[in-house]
């Protein structure tokens, strides 16, 4: 009896062995071509889910190219890794962002006045993020979940403007700023 055999009760296996327990044993030129048959087989239905795979990406997957001069919106949160990169330009106050960045962080971007804003305007601490203090309260709310109801405000911050405002609890909002109620 063999070791295999002996330890899990049943006959191994193995990729050289693929017949069903108690079929005809097969030798020889006969073994070797049903082996090659399998591993062609395999070969094949791995190269079909390759294929559909690589189609599915594919759908998604669009070549972004960036000319000398383009403007672009930079997304803080790098979710990709590539080979793909691009240096931008940054003002002296922007100084601390590393300024070679992946294609994936990088976004389009159609000139508009609007968006202009200074960064005087806003007291912008040396790790680049800064305090927003809420200006009013424009709305009410009262969120119902199954046991239990949460008072929400709507809140206009400093420097954003009313499309910014954002759904905050009330009990959080007097906490922290008890001088708007």
């Amino acid at each position: 009896m063999a070791p295999y055999e002996a330890l899990y009760g049943r006959k191994c296996r193995t990729p050289t062995c693929w017949t069903e327990l108690g079929e005809r044993r097969i030798l020889g030129l006969e073994l070797v071509t049903e082996i090659e048959e399998k591993v062609e087989l395999i070969r094949v239905q791995l190269k079909e889910a390759s294929d559909r795979q690589k189609s599915y990406a594919d759908l998604k997957r669009k070549d972004i190219e960036f000319a000398v001069g383009d403007k672009v919106f930079l997304k803080v949160s790098p979710w990709k890794k590539g080979p793909v990169a691009y240096q931008l330009e940054l003002p002296p106050e922007l100084s601390q962002i590393h300024d070679v960045l992946h294609v994936s962080m990088l976004r389009r971007y159609r000139s508009d006045p609007s968006h202009v804003m200074s960064v005087e305007e806003i007291e912008v601490r040396p790790d680049l993020s800064f305090e927003d203090e809420p200006e009013e309260i424009l709305d009410r709310d009262v969120k119902m979940l199954r046991r239990k109801t949460i008072p929400l405000v709507k809140v206009l911050w400093q420097n954003h403007g009313s499309e910014e405002a954002t759904w905050e609890p009330e009990e959080a909002m007097r906490q922290q700023y008890p001088h708007l109620f």
